[in-house]
């Protein structure tokens, strides 16, 4: 999740979509990601899209304007702001193709399509939710006993024992019955794709052309129940040297090929892609130029993404009310510990979360390591979501928890954070059960047309949240961070 440099030079391997190129002949995505989220500010707070379009420390400052984004958005203007921003981003962005640069408008589809290649699984379909934790799996009542456990410490809304209790009550959603899940970013830890082969679902996967990638795949893929469609060289072979697909270069022809093996279900397309730095910009944008052709295609689409937790979020009155209740009833060291440790960090260390009675209250989990570019990759599909669903499209948009993926622990501060959070009430998950979670969150989506429906596009966001504590814990999620690294370096040494 690093972002190493603000400003991405030319490469000879750059390819399909890539930022524009400057006056000076560079690509900037330190330029475009300011003018970005100052388009996205202006129609609403031209105050603050002044602030974007001047700041002259993008790479360290970038927070601030993220942060204003979300806080100008509450009251109804966050479909605004979507707007502005996706087609700011859109409209700057270009295809590079070996005879030169196109609008991402005109971005052509190849005349060659990839082949396909159909795996049938051999085993049974998993009969009801199981959610591995801790080296078991938890089934029925024992599952909600550890919702509700969650529920009490903090770390996932309310909200998520109703989502999650209505996928266990109908054990015959899982298998999607109707439905094409297109998983791209198949190979992701948090992607969706082994929990809905195990309960017998039809997925469509797109990832890169890697056999590694490819050969844990289809060992998935044989050994479960479901059905597996893969873009292959050759129709027919589940080749791991032959299959697969790079969306960044061929995102409109995968739209051709996913709407062609969908066939009469409706689709639903899966963002679960990652790179990083500069490239994750441009691979979003990628997947957001593949969602749109295919909605414009067929109407009845649906999107589905996982938000991070590490993002600025409005959240309901009974989340800013428990952090508050934490702040207040912290124990006689904490308070005596932590008034020298403000002071003497000027203000950044161990603060509130919230203003007490905020409705809604303003959360700040963005961690400045990440980068601006992340923040935008990540901003760019909760900005789709926004749109699609305020247009009448189905979306399932999650917020996912904290967890030891590794994209997060190779970088040593953050697995160093992560280790030590503990501490301050916040949860990390692993993989193997944020991934089944959150694939049930999305069943549940699926089968009741994207959740309730709610009066902003935030509270859509808030609905059966596992932000692992961020929203909830006595602290400002980035007053703690670098006390979370401190304590958790030893063990994530280890």
């Amino acid at each position: 999740m690093s972002d190493p440099t603000a400003t991405q030079h030319e490469t000879d391997d750059q390819h399909g979509v890539v930022f524009p190129r400057d006056a000076q002949g560079r690509r900037s995505t330190t330029a475009v990601g300011r003018a970005v989220v100052a388009d996205a500010l202006r129609p609403v707070d031209p105050a603050g899209a002044r602030a974007a379009g001047q700041e002259t420390a993008w790479r360290s400052d970038y927070l601030v304007h993220f942060r204003r984004l979300v806080e100008a958005g509450v009251g109804g203007d966050a479909v605004t702001i979507a707007r502005a921003g996706l087609d700011s981003l859109t409209s700057r962005l270009v295809c590079r193709q070996h005879d030169g640069e196109v609008p991402l408008a005109d971005w052509p589809i190849d005349d060659e399509r990839p082949a396909t290649t159909e795996v049938v699984g051999a085993g049974e379909p998993e009969p009801a939710l199981s959610l591995p934790f801790r080296g078991g799996r938890l089934h029925g009542d024992a599952l909600r006993r550890q919702i509700d456990r969650w529920i009490v410490a903090g770390v996932v809304e309310p909200s998520v024992a109703d989502a999650v209790g209505a996928v266990l009550d109908h054990p015959d959603w899982l298998r999607l019955e109707g439905r094409t899940v297109a998983v791209l970013g198949a190979g992701a830890e948090m992607g969706p794709l082994v929990p809905m082969l195990r309960w017998g679902a039809r997925v469509a996967a797109v990832d890169l052309p890697r056999p590694a990638i490819w050969t844990r795949l289809l060992d998935q893929a044989h050994r479960r129940a479901g059905r597996l469609l893969l873009p292959t060289l050759v129709e027919g072979t589940a080749d791991p040297g032959t299959a697969g697909a790079d969306l960044l270069a061929d995102a409109p022809t995968l739209a051709a090929w996913l709407a062609e093996v969908a066939g009469a279900d409706q689709l639903v397309v899966g963002n679960y892609v990652y790179a990083d730095g500069a490239t994750n910009v441009r691979v979003a944008t990628a997947v957001d130029v593949l969602s749109t052709r295919l909605l414009a295609e067929r109407p009845d689409t649906a999107l589905a993404f996982l938000a991070t937790p590490t993002d600025v979020f409005a959240v309901p009155s009974a989340a800013v009310r428990a952090s508050t209740r934490a702040y207040d009833d912290r124990s006689g060291t904490a308070k005596l510990v932590g008034r020298p440790l403000r002071t003497l960090s000027g203000g950044r260390l161990l603060r509130r979360s919230y203003v007490a009675g905020a409705d809604p209250g303003i959360n700040d989990s963005l961690i400045p390591q990440q980068g601006p570019n992340y923040a935008l990759a990540k901003r760019l599909q909760r900005w789709r979501a926004t749109v699609a669903r305020h247009d009448g499209g189905l979306v399932s948009l999650n917020v996912a928890p904290p967890t030891r993926t590794r994209s997060v622990v190779k970088n040593r501060a953050l697995a160093a954070a992560y280790a030590g959070a503990h501490r301050f009430g916040v949860e990390v998950f692993e993989p193997a059960t944020a991934n089944v979670l959150m694939a049930a969150l999305l069943v549940h989506d699926l089968h009741t047309g994207g959740g309730p429906a709610h009066a902003e596009p935030w509270q859509d966001e808030a609905y059966a949240a596992v932000h692992g504590g961020l929203w909830r814990t006595a602290y400002a999620p980035r007053s703690i961070l670098g006390m979370a690294a401190l304590f958790g370096w030893g063990a994530a040494r280890r």
